[in-house]
């Protein structure tokens, strides 16, 4: 899409999410603060293997999709769920303890949370398992083929933000209702687990084109292709995956590529500390 084209569109954020505990269920906003480590407060807990440290997800464990992580008013973590078993809310406290844990190929140090929020986690989930923190001592630095030298992300599978325009979804979603024998349901954004939805009448995936964007008074570099795996499958409401193999089994006819299938675009952030907010307009800078 052409600057000038971009111009004549109506181009709105229609969503705004983020997840405190990687692969925890979305929480909707209205505003957000933009870091350079993507959204406040998004991605910034995992779980780990109890042992090795290794970064547990949804593709393995989809219940996670149904532990709530929310933040209080004081910037602190509160998690419950209701299944498979119920986790009691409880708040989180981040103890003076550290370890090295591991996501994808990055060792990254994080903070432990307290013994007790780490044991109900485990008994939870059925296995040993520790919540860790990325904290101001972390660092995990993003791939140079993409990003500055500086550029930074906390517990994301790759990038700071994630963004999906309406148009997309609901290409897909017409795809998915006229596959053969027409039983399959829509789905909803998120199986896509994404930090901001982009409203307007524009051509679906057009945000495949984007360079660079400004929302709000915040401006992201829109760096490279978001590659989707077995995750979205995972149905949110359900915690388990959707035997159709949706999105994938419709995903993998259109939106192949040598990398894999893609759908959305991941972002870095250009201009920390800006605020965004559901209804403000997005232009394309490039």
């Amino acid at each position: 899409m052409r600057e000038s084209d971009a111009k004549a569109i109506d181009l709105r954020l229609s969503g705004i999410f983020i997840h405190p505990v990687k692969s925890c269920a979305a929480v909707a906003l209205y505003e957000a603060q933009v870091e350079n480590l993507g959204l406040a407060h998004d991605r910034r807990w995992m779980l780990v293997e109890a042992g090795s440290g290794k970064f547990i997800t949804g593709r393995e464990s989809p219940e996670l999709v149904l532990l709530k992580a929310t933040i209080t008013a004081n910037g602190a973590l509160e998690i419950s769920a209701a299944s498979p078993r119920t986790l009691a809310p409880r708040t989180v406290i981040v103890s003076s303890n550290q370890r090295q844990v591991r996501v994808w190929d990055d060792d990254v140090i994080a903070a432990l949370a307290d013994e007790d929020t780490n044991e109900a986690l485990s008994s939870w989930l059925g296995r040993r398992v520790e919540l860790v923190h990325f904290d101001a001592h972390s660092q995990r630095l993003l791939d140079q083929k993409y990003a500055q030298a500086a550029d930074q992300t906390a517990f994301s599978d790759g990038y700071p933000i994630l963004l999906i325009s309406q148009a997309s979804l609901d290409a897909l979603n017409a795809r998915i209702v006229a596959t053969p024998p027409g039983l399959n349901q829509p789905i909803t954004m998120q199986r896509f687990r994404p930090n901001l939805v982009i409203g307007g009448a524009i051509a679906a995936h057009s945000e495949d084109s984007w360079q660079r964007v400004q929302i709000g008074a915040a401006l992201f570099d829109v760096v490279k292709p978001c590659i989707r795996c077995v995750f979205t499958t995972v149905d949110p409401n359900l915690g388990a995956r959707d035997p159709s193999g949706e999105p994938l089994h419709t995903l993998k006819n259109y939106r192949r590529t040598p990398k894999g299938i893609t759908f959305g675009m991941n972002l870095i952030p250009r201009n920390p500390g800006a605020t965004i907010r559901i209804g403000d307009g997005l232009s394309v800078v490039a």
